[in-house]
């Protein structure tokens, strides 16, 4: 299945709630990549990709 929308991020962990209409979303959920570099919403499909360079793990 294809992923409904990617978002470029530069952090591993992100917070999902459906998009901008809340009203229309999910619940917020935070997801992990946990060095996998990509991770998918559960709820809606969104795929959370990582920025090219963007620095990963502890800061």
């Amino acid at each position: 299945m294809e992923p409904v929308e990617i978002v470029t991020v530069e952090e591993e962990v992100v917070a999902c709630d459906g998009g901008p209409n809340p009203a229309l979303g999910h619940p917020r959920v935070w997801l992990n990549m946990e060095g996998r570099g990509q991770v998918d919403c559960p709820y809606c499909g969104r795929r959370f990709v990582m920025k090219e360079g963007a620095k990963t793990g502890a800061h």
